[in-house]
């Protein structure tokens, strides 16, 4: 990865014809966050292939791991495949982008349902007054094994 490497995703996977198709879900999903979705067939294809090249030189009995990298590095988007050998595969991004307009995906910070009850139910505390007390019983415990 150079300096001109504006996005990066990987996923490591075991050497096994179910690689083909994560691989494929992985694409999908990751260009999805990085809206490059013009770019999700040709990619998949691309990074599809060499996964499965891979597995098809792997050991069925001994399969080993395989990484696939996305990346997002100038006016390019590069797939990189590795089992100890790596491949890569670059397409260019569609006219206009590079890599440092790519925009990062935006997740936000969301709590599950019952989390959100359960915090409904519980009065709010910072628990700092918590947090001393049991800092000064393990202080007070430490102490003391050190004595005997």
């Amino acid at each position: 990865m150079n300096s001109d490497t504006a996005q990066v995703d990987d996923l490591q996977l075991i050497a096994l014809p179910s690689a083909v198709n994560c691989t494929d879900l992985f694409v999908r999903f990751t260009l999805s966050e990085w809206s490059l979705r013009p770019m999700v067939e040709e990619t998949s294809r691309a990074a599809c292939q060499l996964v499965a090249e891979k597995v098809d030189d792997a050991d069925p009995k001994a399969p080993g791991l395989v990484t696939v990298r996305l990346l997002v590095s100038g006016d390019r988007l590069v797939v990189e495949v590795d089992d100890g050998r790596l491949v890569a595969h670059a397409l260019p991004l569609p006219a206009g982008l590079t890599g440092s307009s790519v925009p990062l995906p935006r997740r936000e910070r969301k709590r599950s349902r019952a989390a959100e009850r359960i915090a409904a139910e519980q009065p709010v505390d910072d628990g700092a007054d918590i947090g001393h007390e049991v800092m000064q019983r393990i202080l007070y415990g430490l102490n003391n094994r050190e004595q005997d």
